[in-house]
């Protein structure tokens, strides 16, 4: 199959539909509107876009510093899509940028029952005595 892939910003309405139909939207702590999730995303460090017949199925961004820390969000693949190694294609393409930048910690967070997937590219869950931690309003 063949896809195109872009470091580009998808357009707001492609963003939103994928946002809601990966389930992503519906698994964001606190009261987002689409408009607010597409600035957060313009707001990125990295994103990568991957189209399939000018329709987005795939897209991953992270935030960063650009020296030494970074944060994987919103990794989200079409249901329909999933299982064809997009999810990992994006994942390596942020890990490589990542890698062209000297940055050695790349932290994410992973949706409800992920983690297998992520293990599977080598991320390692933070250790028992220095967990991570976070502050909702």
């Amino acid at each position: 199959m063949d896809y195109f892939i872009t470091e580009e910003l998808p357009p707001f309405s492609q963003f939103a539909l994928l946002h809601e139909d990966s389930g992503l939207l519906k698994s964001k702590k606190g009261n987002y509107t689409r408009e607010q999730l597409y600035e957060a995303a313009k707001n990125s460090w990295y994103s990568i876009s991957i189209y399939h017949n000018q329709k987005l199925i795939a897209f991953g961004r992270m935030i960063s510093d650009g020296v030494y820390q970074s944060l994987i969000c919103d990794v989200m693949v079409h249901p329909e899509e999933q299982g064809k190694g997009l999810g990992k294609q994006i994942i390596e393409k942020l890990v490589y940028k990542c890698k062209q930048s000297g940055i050695q910690s790349i932290q994410l967070f992973s949706a409800k029952g992920k983690h297998p997937f992520y293990k599977k590219l080598g991320f390692v869950e933070r250790e028992q005595d220095a967990p991570g931690m976070s502050l909702l309003f």
